[in-house]
């Protein structure tokens, strides 16, 4: 079974978190690098690359995935400015989103070539933790056919709402960036782009779902519970 080293980040600049990933990753590629100049056939569970999982929350930022269009960010950089919000590029998949406080962020740096090579099967993995998180806070989740990410009521036209956004980068099976669920977060910051590039379908969280506000340890305590589950892996 693989072991994953979880890091609770707390509150922590979008900048900074994408750095230590990008760290991270860099590591894992040179520990494959190095596997491969060595003239041995190991297996690829044996190299001596690590699998890491961050969990944090970012101060307001609207970060734009690679394949992602800026119209769909609705302010000019006065008004980003104004409000306090930061804005970045990014080198993830996806399109536009936000993250903010109380929003829970996961960033998973996994060797995928010690546990599937296969990102669709990562992607709806990630999707089917966030289901069974939501699941016990009594909300049904589910997914939207072609759109990446975890949504309420899919199939209802004029009902569809998104509660988890996810992207990711995969380089040689490492992966980095991740999921962003919404907890208690404020939904007001959605109204100036196009989330993921996605027209007239909503966004939601877990307080607006059940509520109440939910407690942001419990979310975080039931995430790492139900990953271990879905990815069959120990933490360390």
């Amino acid at each position: 079974m693989q072991e994953v080293k979880y890091e609770d980040l707390g509150m922590i600049p979008y900048r900074q978190a994408w750095e230590m990933q990008e760290a991270l990753l860099s590591e894992n590629l040179a520990a494959k690098t190095s596997a491969r100049q060595a003239a041995v056939a190991l297996p690829a569970d044996a190299t001596a690359t690590q699998h890491h999982f961050l969990v944090c929350e970012h101060p307001h930022v609207y970060t734009l995935g690679k394949n992602g269009s800026l119209s769909n960010l609705l302010l000019t950089p006065d008004q980003l400015e104004e409000r306090g919000i930061a804005f970045f590029n990014s080198n993830r998949g996806g399109d536009i989103t936000y993250h903010g406080p109380q929003q829970l962020v996961g960033y998973p740096v996994l060797d995928l070539e010690k546990i599937y090579t296969d990102i669709g099967k990562y992607l709806r993995n990630l999707e089917e933790v966030i289901i069974r998180v939501i699941a016990e806070f009594g909300i049904n989740g589910g997914r939207s056919e072609g759109e990446t990410g975890v949504w309420l009521d899919p199939t209802i036209p004029g009902k569809e709402r998104k509660i988890c956004a996810i992207g990711v980068r995969c380089s040689r099976w490492v992966t980095m960036h991740g999921f962003a669920l919404n907890v208690n977060t404020d939904l007001s910051y959605f109204d100036h782009i196009i989330p993921c590039g996605i027209q007239n379908k909503q966004v939601t969280s877990i307080e607006r779902e059940t509520g109440q506000r939910a407690d942001m340890q419990l979310v975080k305590h039931t995430v790492k519970k139900h990953f271990e589950e879905v990815f069959e892996v120990r933490w360390r």
